[in-house]
Parts: C-alpha cells; sequence; structure tokens
C-alpha cells in the first residue's frame, strides 16, 4: 500500500538512511496516494542524490507527462540526462516510450536505432515499430536472438509481428511455446485467437462467442441510495476528485484522457467502497454464467478476487486502443457518465471487441459492439480484443474498469 511504502521510506530517513532509492520508494508512495507535488519533490531529491539516476528520471518524466499533456516539459529531464548519458539505453528507452505514448513513433524508433542495442533495447524496438514495420519489429526481435535471449515478452511480439504480416502458421510456433509455458497467460490465448482467426479455424468462434461470453448488466443501487440514479451522481463526484492527472499514462491503452493512480480498491471513501457491493451480485452472476471447456470457464472456482481496479476520464476525440488484460480472468467497464453522442447508432464511445492492434496489413476489424450507458457494467473474458470507437461531441465520458481473478 502506498501509505506504508511512506511510512517506511520515512522511517528510514529517521534511522539515517538517505540512498536515492528510498527517495524514489517514497516518491512513489505519495504518487500513488496523488500527493503529485511532493511526489515530483521526491522524484528530484532521488536524482540530486544520484544524479541520472534512470528509474527516476524516467519517473519524475512521466509524471510530467501525465500531468501537463506537453511532451516537450515531460521529456526535459530526459533529455537532460542523456546530455551527460547520451548512450545509456535505460534513458534511451524512456524517452522513445514517451515519445511513442505522445504518438511520435518515428522519433520514437530514431531514438533507440541510433546506439547498439542490448535485447531488451531490441525488444522495445520491436514494439515501436511493430504498428508500421511489422517486417522491421521482426528484424529486431531477431536480434535479440541472435544475442542469445528468447523470452517470452520477445515471442509475443514476434508472433503480433508475424499475425500483422499474415503469416498466422508460423505465429503459432511462438504462441504454442508461450500457451505451454503459461496456460493462463490472457495475452497468449488472446494472440492464439488471433491466429485462428486468420486461419478460419472453427475454434476461434468457441473462444470468441460475444453472446456467451460478453455479458452487459445494470450494476445494483447500494444501500444507502433510495436510486440508481442518485448513486452513479455521486460516484461520478468521489472519482473526479481522484482524476488528478491531466493525460493519459505511459504503457497504458488509454489515448486522450486521464486514469487513476491510486488503486481504487484501497480507496476509503464511503461512496467508492459502495461500488464493490454494487458490482458483486453482476460478478457472481456471470460468473455462474459460465458454461463449456473454454480458458475462462476452466478457472472457475469458489469465488472471485478483485486484482485491480481503476476511473477513467476520457476527453472528446478520446479513445482505447484495443487491448487485452493479460494478468485477468474477467475484465470489465462500467459506465457512469456517458457522452450523449454515444446514444447515436453510429457507435461513437462504443465498447468494440475483436480487432487487435497490429494486424492492419490483414484487415481484421471489430466484430462485436456494445452501447455505454449509465450504470452499465460490461464482463467478458480478459483474453478477449477490446477498445473503444473514439468519439466526437464536448461531454466527457467516465467509466470504472477492474480485474477479476479466481480465489
Amino acid at each position: 500500500m502506498a501509505d506504508e511504502a511512506e511510512t517506511a521510506a520515512r522511517q528510514a530517513f529517521v534511522a539515517g538512511g538517505d540512498a536515492p532509492e528510498t527517495w524514489l520508494v517514497l516518491a512513489r508512495a505519495l504518487q500513488g496516494q496523488n500527493r503529485l507535488d511532493e511526489a515530483e519533490q521526491a522524484y528530484r531529491g532521488a536524482i540530486s542524490r544520484r544524479r541520472d539516476y534512470p528509474d527516476a528520471v524516467r519517473d519524475l518524466a512521466y509524471l510530467a507527462w501525465m500531468r501537463t499533456g506537453d511532451v516537450e516539459v515531460a521529456a526535459a529531464p530526459l533529455l537532460d540526462a542523456l546530455t551527460r548519458q547520451g548512450q545509456s539505453e535505460p534513458l534511451r528507452m524512456a524517452l522513445a516510450q514517451l515519445l511513442q505514448y505522445a504518438d511520435r513513433h518515428a522519433e520514437a524508433y530514431r531514438v533507440l536505432a541510433s546506439i547498439p542495442l542490448s535485447p531488451r533495447g531490441h525488444f522495445a524496438a520491436a514494439q515501436i515499430a511493430l504498428s508500421d514495420d511489422p517486417a522491421l519489429a521482426l528484424r529486431h526481435i531477431g536480434a535479440a536472438r541472435a544475442q542469445g535471449v528468447d523470452a517470452a515478452p520477445l515471442r509475443s511480439v514476434s508472433a503480433e509481428a508475424l499475425l500483422a504480416l499474415g503469416r498466422p502458421q508460423d505465429a503459432m510456433q511462438d504462441i504454442g511455446r508461450l500457451r505451454q509455458e503459461g496456460p493462463e497467460n490472457q495475452y497468449a490465448i488472446a494472440l492464439e485467437a488471433v491466429a485462428l482467426r486468420l486461419m478460419g479455424d472453427d475454434a476461434y468462434r468457441r473462444l470468441y462467442d460475444y453472446d456467451r461470453l460478453v455479458c452487459p448488466q445494470w450494476i445494483d443501487c447500494p444501500e444507502g441510495w433510495s436510486d440508481l440514479d442518485s448513486y452513479l451522481r455521486d460516484l461520478a463526484g468521489a472519482l473526479r476528485r481522484n482524476h488528478a492527472l491531466k493525460t493519459h499514462p505511459i504503457g497504458q491503452s488509454l489515448r486522450g484522457g486521464s486514469q487513476t493512480s491510486a488503486p481504487l480498491i484501497l480507496n476509503q471513501d464511503p461512496v467508492i467502497r459502495a461500488f464493490f457491493q454494487a458490482i458483486d451480485r453482476p460478478i457472481r452472476r456471470y460468473i455462474d454464467g459460465l458454461e463449456g471447456d473454454g480458458p475462462a470457464a476452466a478457472r472457475r472456482s469458489g469465488g472471485y478476487d478483485i486484482a485491480g481496479c481503476w476511473s477513467v476520464r476520457l476527453r472528446p476525440e478520446g479513445y482505447h486502443a484495443d487491448h487485452v488484460h493479460p494478468q485477468g480472468w474477467i475484465s470489465s467497464a462500467c459506465y457512469i457518465e456517458v457522452p450523449d453522442i454515444a446514444r447515436a447508432d453510429d457507435r461513437q464511445g462504443w465498447l468494440r471487441f475483436g480487432q487487435p492492434p497490429f494486424v492492419a496489413s490483414s484487415g481484421l476489424t471489430a466484430e462485436y459492439f456494445v452501447q455505454p450507458e449509465p450504470g452499465k457494467v460490461v464482463l467478458f473474458p480478459s483474453y478477449m480484443w477490446h477498445g473503444t470507437v473514439p468519439f466526437g461531441g464536448e461531454q466527457e465520458r467516465l467509466t470504472v474498469a477492474f480485474d477479476i481473478v479466481p480465489v
């Protein structure tokens, strides 16, 4: 927990410690409590004790990005460190990822391509190249393997590149190893589904049986409120108080909006605590309805835990890039406030399923859509590709998302 990490860091200071690592722990703990000014000062405290400390410089830059949405402001600490450590691969990787999530892909790739790369650097370069040049991504994977490394993340990107190039049979070699090493690896299942779809294999429809596996329901009105609309109004206010950041985090699917940084499952606001009461019965109904021999039904147990819960505030023109939740079992989208434009039939702001983010050349598009409505929670297996159709207008969209794992 963030407050416990803060206490431990401050106790270390009292005991005479002043290590940059302790300052970094403190900074992350403060950021996890939305104490952003204090977090920034603590990151700078870590850097003042170890100049060009890659982890601290990266985290400071990423916090600046989320607070300002200004890539030049965010890149400044990284560029400053690179004036002294120009060949530092960790610093270059951090800068490249910042530029990637600011939609400056060509610059991001050049930052890495200008130095000799380790397998980790080749992996990062492959991830950046994947969206525009899957063949180039595949060459970076080959370079990493030539250096004697063939870890699971490399096999994932290799499979993505091969799928993007329309080579599902070749991709299945990487996917098969991923599935063997981690039978519950949701990303590996998602990759396998893409390969099956490209090959026209009927097994794809058993994994992506939308009518059976995607379940929109209404959340319950929790105790203490007379009706669901009044609860949603109070919940929207409570969530907005936790949206202290301006733009999307690095490494997430969100584009054009903000995400809460502190886990909502730990939030003590009674309005937010009531949310977990409101979703309990819909979750249990969904789990009870899982049938068959698919990967989702196979993990049923006597109960569930919420592995993560966060809120997203999407601005107009914002969206979620298509993605899956690798560490989940069942994932969700719960709508708290929905823009009026989502009521139209052109699907702006709707939740979509089935479109992978890396196979533009193969022409796979979304197959299933769910219209958002306030108070509706949509539950689905974590391995399902899903994203949000961008929307116009002037209103924001406010949601809560969570991942569920078996007890």
